[in-house]
C-alpha cells in the first residue's frame, strides 16, 4: 500500500510538472520572421531583423504577462523555401505570429497556411497590393506600391512633365507600380510613351535604358525591388542618361537609405515618392535612426527597417489589447484600426483592408553633412491603398 501510494504520488508530481512545463511554455508567445538573408535581397532580411529586434530591446520581452521570443530563419528569397519554414515553425515550433517577407510571391506562398493555422501574417516589406486579400489573417505594416506610385503620378503632373517613359521589375509589385503610374498620369494629353519591363534575376538594365535614351522622354519613372537601385543608377550614368536632360523619377526603392551613399553623385536630384525616409525630420524618427545606428555599427535604418519595426509594435499593441491572449483571430481584430505615431509619421490599420493609411512623401536627393539623403519636401496626407478603393 505505502509503495502504491508513493508510485502514485510520484505520478501525481510528473503530471504536475509536466502542467506546469506546458503552462510555461504557453507563456511564450513565439514570432516566426520568415527573411532573405542570404543572395541578392539580404539587406532586406538585416534590415528588418535589426529593426525588430531593436523594437525588443527598446520595449521589452514581456508583453502583457507573457515572453516574446523571436525565431529567425532565412528563406534565400525562394518561394518554396519560404513555405517548407513556414510550415515547420508552425508544427514544429508552435509559433502564434508568422512575419517578415521580403518579396511578393514569398507572402503569396505562406498565406494559405496563416488561414490553415489561424495565425496573425504581419507582412513588414512586400508590397503589391492584393497580398492581403489572400488571407483575413494578414496584417501589413510595409505599404503598397499603388499608394506610393499615385502621388509621383500627380507630382510629376503638376511639375510639368508630358512624355514619361517607364522602367519596371517585371514581377507583381513592379507591375502594380507601373500600371498605377499609368492610370494617373496618362490624363489630359499626357503620355506614357514606353512601359518597359526588367527581370527580376540577375537584371542587366542596359539594353532597355537605351530603348528609352532612343524615345528622349521628359522623364523616366523607375521601380525596382530594394537593393537593386545602386545596379541601376552606375547602368543609367554609362548610358549617359543622367546628362541626357531625361529626369529620373521613381518609388522610394530606387533611392533606398541603405544603399543610397554607394550610388554616388549620380542619384543627386533624383525625386521620389516613398513613406519613409531616414531624413524625416521628426522627434520619433531622429530617435528611432540614432537607436538603430548605435546598435548595428552605424548602419541607417531604411523603409524594411520601419516596417520590421512597425510590425513589432503590432504585435505587442495587440497583446496589450488582448489581455495576452494569442488566439489568431482575436490579435488580428484588435490590430483593425490601431493608430500611432511611427517614425514614418502617423499611421492607421484600415479595419477593411488591414493595410496601413500613411503619410506619402516626395523626396529629392540631396548631400547633407557630406551623405546622401532623401529629403523629404512635400507630403501627401493620410493615403490609404488606393488598389481596394476600386
Amino acid at each position: 500500500m505505502l509503495r502504491r501510494q508513493m508510485i502514485a504520488s510520484a505520478a501525481a508530481a510528473l503530471l504536475a510538472v509536466g502542467f506546469a512545463a506546458g503552462a510555461q511554455a504557453q507563456e511564450a508567445v513565439k514570432i516566426g520572421l520568415i527573411l532573405p538573408m542570404t543572395g541578392p535581397f539580404a539587406s532586406t532580411g538585416r534590415q528588418i531583423e535589426a529593426a525588430a529586434r531593436l523594437y525588443m530591446a527598446q520595449h521589452g520581452t514581456t508583453v502583457a504577462g507573457k515572453r516574446v521570443e523571436l525565431i529567425v530563419r532565412d528563406d534565400t528569397g525562394t518561394p518554396d523555401v519560404t513555405r517548407r519554414i513556414a510550415q515547420e515553425l508552425l508544427v514544429n515550433d508552435k509559433i502564434s505570429v508568422l512575419a517578415g517577407f521580403g518579396l511578393t510571391p514569398l507572402a503569396f506562398a505562406t498565406a494559405p497556411l496563416a488561414t490553415q493555422a489561424k495565425v496573425p501574417m504581419i507582412v513588414m516589406a512586400a508590397a503589391t497590393a492584393a497580398i492581403t486579400e489572400q488571407s483575413p489573417f494578414i496584417v501589413r505594416a510595409s505599404f503598397t506600391l499603388p499608394q506610393a506610385t499615385q502621388p509621383m503620378a500627380d507630382w510629376a503632373t503638376h511639375n510639368g512633365l508630358k512624355r514619361v517613359a517607364s522602367l519596371v521589375t517585371d514581377y507583381a509589385p513592379g507591375i502594380d507600380a507601373e500600371k498605377a503610374f499609368k492610370e494617373r498620369f496618362a490624363r489630359d494629353g499626357r503620355e506614357v510613351v514606353a512601359d518597359v519591363r526588367v527581370p527580376l534575376r540577375n537584371p542587366d538594365f542596359a539594353p532597355f535604358l537605351q530603348r528609352v535614351a532612343d524615345l528622349k522622354p521628359d522623364a523616366l519613372f523607375v521601380f525596382v525591388p530594394s537593393g537593386v537601385g545602386a545596379q541601376f543608377m552606375k547602368q543609367f550614368q554609362e548610358r549617359g542618361l543622367d546628362k541626357s536632360g531625361v529626369k529620373l523619377i521613381g518609388t522610394g526603392d530606387l533611392t533606398d537609405d541603405d544603399i543610397l551613399n554607394e550610388m554616388g553623385d549620380v542619384a543627386l536630384g533624383v525625386v521620389t515618392t516613398h513613406h519613409y525616409s531616414a531624413a524625416n525630420p521628426s522627434a520619433a524618427n531622429k530617435a528611432f535612426v540614432a537607436a538603430y545606428k548605435a546598435a548595428n555599427k552605424g548602419a541607417r535604418p531604411n523603409f524594411m527597417g520601419v516596417g520590421g519595426y512597425d510590425g513589432m509594435h503590432l504585435v505587442y499593441e495587440a497583446l496589450k489589447k488582448t489581455g495576452g491572449s494569442a488566439d489568431g483571430t482575436r490579435m488580428v481584430d484588435a490590430m483593425k484600426g490601431m493608430s500611432w505615431t511611427s517614425p514614418r509619421g502617423p499611421v492607421t490599420v484600415d479595419p477593411k483592408t488591414r493595410e496601413l493609411t500613411q503619410n506619402i512623401y516626395v523626396r529629392r536627393v540631396e548631400k547633407v553633412d557630406g551623405q546622401l539623403y532623401n529629403v523629404e519636401f512635400a507630403t501627401f496626407q493620410a493615403v490609404s491603398d488606393p488598389a481596394k478603393a476600386r
